[in-house]
């Protein structure tokens, strides 16, 4: 009985149609009705949105307001105060002005007002209370006289001296007549005798101030013209510290450390062999350059060098004759175990061209020697060097990296040399030849001189009479643009007291004589605006096109000689042969173009190169000083165009602040681009990169 309710109930039940119809309608009416409250709540939501009044906004909104209006009653308050104060100060001065009675400030007297009073004298504060006083010694100044009157006082013109010096004659004249008086009481003479003695004391007396006189007058002439005259007008001898001072002044010569040698006016004052004196005719060299004159000395006496002097200066000639000297100087057992010992002196280079270009110089001053050189450097058969220099050579030219070459395939031994040149130092150390140039001076047979100054000068001495390969100590010259810091280690492990030289002032290596010019190029218009810029030129000039890459190079190169321009074509890419013929042939100007890399940047003496272009503008400031440096040489004036496009923004900080030291314009596009504000990578306090391309103003033409 109780499991039937729960079975009745589990049983199904069975509907009609009608009553399903009737349950669907039910359903359809919940569900339209449940939709109709979405929409509602949808449609709320889509009003406040669109009317943008969310209950959060309302609020905010009534927040607003109430600080607008407190703040608006501040200001009120504030306004309403200050009329107040001005209305106070107004009645305040009124009230003064009628009726008086405003405070009497108490005034303060300054200490120096109080005591001006107590110390009251006769005099006033102008006045010379030393003339005219009661000692003697004041009125009357003891006058010095050195050396008996013939003496001078330091600082004081010699000439004036001597006109208010009277001490010698005035000694001179009481000496005789006490010398007279001794005469005319020991003797015995007659008024005849007496009258004859007084005539020729007389006579001599005139005679000594007549000397006297004439000596002065003498001496006056002489200073005169040892002051007055030019150092060139002067004799070796006569010249003095002062005239030493302005001749450096004149050839812009600064000399550092060590123990430098005066230096070098005319060729005749060196004192070289007379080998030396006939190449020097023969090659028509005039006179000394700036750096010649400081270096050669330095050179000759046997000191360690470090040269620092713009392109074109002469810088090969400064160390090759102190070398030639120091090579005719030595005993002839030196020269006869070359074949046997090695070389008696390195030069070394960065490039293969600027080897070649030393060893053309260095025969030039060997013509009239027996001494022989080679040029070392990569291009070139090994085996053939290194049988040039088994058969002995005195002097081995070339590149680090071949040079090495032939010291570790025993082609080269350095077993006696002790004269050493780096050439383009800081150029060797950027092309990463340190490693090679450090092994090369390691190989090196000659002894260091020693750390001590003194030691080191009395070793300089022991080089003058050397007989034996250990008595002479090495000599090292060093010549470089600049000083990185893998240059200076070099120089502090392998110099020993070194002399500083540098033409010019702390910009020598900026190039002042050169026009310059900077002029913003769309990439795709280069080869254009290069061909515009040629047009300009007489067809004599020679001119050198800088690019940043050999394929660059080339395709540039055709495209002039399609235009109807004599050009070559210079990079790492072509063989030394090839190099070689372009360079002779721009040299002789049978090429006008020259097309070029990096590689023709330093060190090449090219002369007459009117005008340079960088087709590509170098990454670093120091490539396109050595680009420029190509014009503009040994004293001359030259042109520098420069494309610059929106891509160069590494160089242009540092080309701008260039142009600047050399006192040339910078274009407008230039100085106000993002990048040229400050160095690359540079960051604000906010840590935001600055020069970047969203900073720059374009310029539409």
């Amino acid at each position: 009985a109780t499991m039937k309710p729960a079975v009745e109930k589990a049983k199904p039940v069975f509907l009609t149609k009608a009553q399903r119809e009737e349950l669907a309608l039910q359903r359809l009416e919940a569900k339209r009705v449940e939709q109709e409250e979405k929409a509602k709540i949808a449609q709320t939501a889509h009003n406040n949105f669109i009317t943008g009044k969310t209950l959060e906004d309302k609020k905010r909104e009534e927040r607003l307001a109430r600080e607008k209006e407190e703040k608006e009653r501040e200001r009120r308050v504030k306004e309403e105060s200050k009329e107040s104060k001005e209305r106070d100060h107004e009645v305040k001065a009124i009230h003064e002005h009628y009726l008086g009675g405003g405070e009497k400030k108490k005034r303060i007297t300054k200490p120096s007002d109080k005591f001006a009073k107590i110390f009251q004298f006769d005099w006033e504060e102008t006045d010379d209370t030393s003339r005219n006083d009661v000692n003697p010694l004041y009125n009357n100044r003891v006058k010095i006289n050195a050396l008996f009157g013939r003496g001078y006082i330091a600082g004081v013109d010699q000439k004036e001296q001597r006109k208010d010096s009277n001490f010698l004659m005035s000694l001179s004249e009481k000496r005789i007549n006490e010398a007279n008086r001794y005469e005319d009481t020991s003797e015995i003479l007659t008024e005849e005798q007496k009258r004859e003695r007084a005539r020729a004391r007389e006579e001599a007396a005139q005679e000594f101030k007549r000397r006297r006189i004439q000596e002065l007058s003498s001496l006056d002439k002489q200073v005169d013209s040892k002051m007055g005259s030019h150092w060139s007008e002067k004799a070796l001898a006569d010249m003095t510290e002062r005239d030493w001072r302005i001749f450096r002044e004149d050839f812009d010569i600064r000399i550092q450390g060590g123990r430098a040698t005066l230096p070098l006016r005319f060729w005749n004052e060196a004192n070289f062999p007379p080998a030396v004196v006939k190449a020097i005719e023969a090659a028509g060299y005039e006179k000394p350059s700036p750096i010649q004159r400081q270096a050669v000395p330095i050179g000759l006496s046997g000191r360690d060098i470090i040269g620092i002097a713009e392109t074109g200066s002469g810088k090969t000639c400064a160390f090759l004759l102190p070398l030639v000297c120091y090579l005719l100087r030595l005993p002839k057992e030196y020269i006869d175990r070359v074949q046997a010992q090695g070389p008696l002196a390195v030069i070394m280079a960065p490039t293969r061209e600027l080897a070649q270009q030393i060893e053309e110089e260095c025969i030039k001053l060997l013509k009239f020697t027996n001494f022989r050189t080679v040029s070392v450097v990569g291009g070139q058969s090994i085996q053939d060097q290194g049988f040039t220099l088994r058969n002995g050579v005195e002097i081995v030219i070339g590149t680090p990296g071949r040079m090495l070459d032939c010291i570790e395939n025993n082609y080269l031994v350095l077993n006696q040399c002790n004269y050493v040149v780096l050439d383009e130092a800081d150029r060797m150390i950027d092309m990463g030849f340190e490693p090679q140039v450090v092994a090369v001076l390691e190989a090196m047979g000659g002894l260091l001189k020693d750390e001590d100054e003194e030691q080191a000068e009395l070793q300089l001495k022991q080089n003058e009479g050397a007989e034996t390969a250990k008595q002479i100590f090495r000599v090292t010259a060093m010549f470089s643009a600049t000083m990185p810091p893998a240059v200076e280690q070099i120089a502090r492990t392998f110099l020993r007291h070194p002399v500083l030289v540098r033409i010019g002032d702390e910009d020598s290596g900026k190039n002042k004589r050169i026009e310059q010019r900077v002029l913003f190029v769309p990439e795709a218009q280069k080869k254009s605006k290069v061909v515009e810029e040629l047009r300009r030129m007489a067809s004599s000039d020679k001119v050198i096109v800088f690019v940043n890459s050999k394929k660059q190079g080339d395709n540039l190169g055709r495209h002039l000689d399609t235009l109807g321009y004599h050009s070559g074509i210079l990079h790492g890419g072509r063989s030394q042969d090839q190099r070689e013929e372009t360079l002779d042939q721009f040299r002789s100007g049978e090429v006008q173009v020259l097309v070029a890399t990096d590689v023709a940047a330093r060190g090449l003496d090219i002369p007459d190169v009117s005008h340079v272009i960088n087709f590509d503008c170098p990454n670093k400031i120091q490539s396109y000083c050595h680009r420029i440096g190509r014009t503009g040489r040994a004293g001359k004036f030259g042109t520098a165009t420069t494309f610059l496009t929106e891509g160069d923004t590494e160089v242009m900080y540092d080309l701008k602040n260039y142009l600047e030291s050399t006192s040339t314009p910078v274009p407008s596009q230039l100085a106000h681009h993002a990048a040229a504000q400050a160095p690359v990578g540079t960051r604000d306090d906010k840590g935001k990169l600055l020069g970047t391309k969203k900073d720059s103003v374009q310029y539409i033409s």
